[in-house]
């Protein structure tokens, strides 16, 4: 049988469909406790299912039988895509069962940043709200402003649904390759990133993280955006520089920013956002709902399954397999 590494938990019905067609050896992640025991189990497995961890030329050394390694999640910045091509092994994810949940936890963070939800709560739990709101806790409006998406993927999208039918939005977006069936289907406008960034008034990041977006948004960038933009991320933490991003929320450069992800995951308890009102701030939930996670780990789980029938997953990631 397919010998199978999962190393994140998996509900009992999903490891029972698994164990049908594959010897299974479950890890509820990788601690230090359990960190030797896995790399044994590295050494016979044919595929690992999980999220998250980094899959190395290292990690690829001590698993000679390797020919398959799904994710459990959309993201895929974990694989060495590279070295694993050059192996011959599949790298898989799971972005179809998250779109919509993401694109929810964006929207929440543009409607957050915007009105100032977060800290206006922490301002009644402080027993500050004594007498009729003052100016200085106004926010902006939402509505008929205009959004600005970096990446027009299955989020992208969703996002701009919201954006546009939801709150009557103008939309602009870019990316790579200009997507003209997009743009008459959803009536949205087609930048370039830096006329994005002078134009938005909302800017939205759904991007996966590459070579090529790896510091995206740097001081340049934050420079062309308006002095009353809000940079909401949904994407990945490292496309923003996030030290020119925190000089320009505390130079007041830029109006706000909600973020969901950051260059360091958990964020550093001395980070500087944490002493910002400026900033809305979520611990990386963007696909988080009790529902969501468990379609993404059936999706993952039928990824798997594809492949040990001899299939092509429908998630492939390697470019030329």
């Amino acid at each position: 049988m397919f010998k199978l590494v999962a190393y994140s938990r998996l509900s009992e019905a999903l490891q029972q469909e698994i164990e049908q067609f594959c010897d299974v050896t479950v890890f509820n992640g990788i601690t230090g406790e359990n960190e030797a025991a896995f790399i044994e189990a590295l050494q016979e497995a044919e595929g690992l299912l999980g999220d998250g961890l980094p899959v190395t030329e290292s990690l690829l050394q001590q698993a000679p039988n390797l020919r398959y390694v799904g994710n459990i999640s959309a993201g895929y910045d974990n694989f060495d895509l590279q070295a694993m091509t050059a192996q011959g092994i599949a790298a898989v994810n799971a972005p179809n069962a998250l779109t919509d949940t993401t694109a929810d936890l964006i929207f929440g963070l543009v409607l957050s940043s915007a009105r100032r939800i977060a800290e206006l709560d922490r301002y009644v739990r402080a027993k500050k709200w004594t007498s009729r709101i003052a100016v200085d806790n106004f926010g902006v409006n939402v509505h008929h402003k205009t959004i600005g998406i970096i990446g027009m993927g299955r989020i992208g999208c969703a996002v701009a649904q919201r954006a546009a039918r939801g709150f009557d939005m103008e939309v602009l977006y870019t990316k790579r390759n200009r997507d003209v069936k997009t743009e008459q289907e959803l009536n949205i406008a087609y930048k370039t990133l830096p006329d994005l960034l002078r134009e938005s008034d909302f800017v939205c990041i759904t991007l996966p993280l590459t070579d090529e977006t790896y510091h995206l948004i740097d001081e340049n960038e934050l420079h062309m955006m308006k002095s009353t933009a809000i940079l909401v991320n949904g994407g990945r933490g490292p496309i923003i520089n996030e030290q020119a991003l925190i000089k320009a929320l505390q130079n007041k450069e830029i109006l706000g920013a909600g973020l969901d992800v950051y260059e360091q995951e958990p964020l550093p308890l001395n980070s500087p956002l944490l002493k910002l009102e400026n900033v809305v701030l979520a611990p990386h939930v963007g696909s988080a709902t009790g529902e969501t996670r468990t379609k993404m780990a059936e999706e993952a789980v039928q990824n798997l399954l594809q492949f040990i029938h001899g299939d092509k997953p429908n998630n492939l990631l390697n470019p030329s397999f």
